[in-house]
């Protein structure tokens, strides 16, 4: 039979679109929109696929999305990682076995040798909570990572501020007639780590409680992608966690900058302080890249700032301790600090 009409049929991916005036013999032919297919000739409408499915480049059937996430078979970046946590977490061992064997010396005794056993361990434990953020996310990873690693981060700051709080009381305590001789054997470094790490425990806690994080799959940002992801709950809680942790921060710097001038002997300022700006310089830079990534890019954000912040404090607080105990040793001793500072030497 002869067919009337004004052009060819549309072909399947397309749709017909009347021109308004003409007979319905004449139409246009237009693509399906984004998400949609057609898979007959001269289709009315177009179909969308499902929420796990996309259309192929000729919009003629709906294909599996790709699941996307931080893998480790199919990202590099998954490996190095890995690699680069292994490798530190390694250092901070050995670190902590050099200090428990030179315990009596003089270097590891003045500056609160207790205090830097738990920051070592503390430092330890944060490299270890890479692993929950690394591979696919679950439910359980997601319960648990952001308020391990802002536990875990309190503690090393606390234990940072406990030290400079130690080193500042010993230093007054040498002065004639200081009324701060009587905090010497206040153990009060164990009392700043309990309370201002159970603070942000009883943060954790509460948002854990009120609005816990899940496993999120994000259909929107990616066409072609499903987005596996941690939604991280209530927003509040996950940022008043990490506004503590800054503000930990800031009271470690602040405070080792205005002891800088100390004996060197008996606190670690000048160290500390340069610790404490390479952590608040890569946090700040962090947020604005963090709030501008989606998916696992927002994860590599992360975890390179927690990797890169701990690294500053393991390297700016002990390895000068680890050089002068290894290969400076004449240092290492009670006459040599002495002679140096001629004050008296608590430990």
């Amino acid at each position: 039979m002869p067919q009337s009409r004004c052009n060819k049929p549309c072909s399947p991916g397309y749709k017909k679109a009347t021109k308004g005036g003409y007979r319905v013999c004449c139409y246009d032919c237009v693509p399906c929109s984004e998400g949609e297919i057609s898979n007959t000739t001269d289709s009315e409408i177009c179909h969308n696929c499902s929420k796990e499915e996309w259309p192929d480049e000729k919009k003629v059937k709906c294909i599996p999305r790709i699941y996307e996430f931080l893998s480790y078979e199919k990202d590099i970046i998954s490996l190095i990682f890995l690699g680069i946590v292994l490798f530190l977490s390694a250092v901070t061992l050995l670190i902590l076995r050099i200090l428990i064997y030179y315990s009596e010396t003089p270097i590891v005794k003045a500056n609160n040798r207790t205090v830097s056993f738990i920051l070592l361990v503390s430092i330890l434990l944060n490299f270890l909570c890479i692993f929950f953020f690394l591979g696919r996310p679950m439910d359980t990873t997601c319960l648990l990572r952001q308020s391990l690693f802002g536990v875990f981060f309190s503690i090393s700051l606390s234990s940072v501020l406990a030290k400079t709080v130690k080193a500042y009381i010993n230093s007054e305590a040498t002065k004639p007639g200081s009324i701060r001789v009587k905090w010497i054997s206040f153990n009060v470094s164990k009392y700043v780590i309990l309370v201002c790490s159970s603070v942000q425990l009883l943060i954790c806690i509460i948002w854990l409680l009120v609005s816990p994080p899940y496993q999120e799959f994000d259909y929107h940002s990616y066409p072609r992608k499903i987005i596996i992801q941690c939604n991280e709950g209530s927003d509040i809680w996950f940022y008043s966690m990490l506004g503590y942790l800054g503000f930990l921060a800031a009271a470690n710097f602040v405070l080792a900058f205005l002891m800088r001038t100390l004996p060197d002997n008996f606190n670690e300022a000048k160290y500390i302080t340069f610790s404490m700006l390479v952590f608040c310089s890569v946090w700040i830079a962090m947020i604005p890249a963090y709030l501008s990534t989606k998916g696992k890019y927002m994860v590599v954000v992360e975890i390179f700032a927690i990797l890169t912040s701990c690294s500053g404090i393991l390297g700016c607080i002990f390895l000068p301790k680890i050089y002068i105990i290894l290969l400076k040793p004449n240092l290492n001793s009670k006459n040599a600090i002495l002679e140096r500072n001629k004050i008296k030497f608590f430990t």
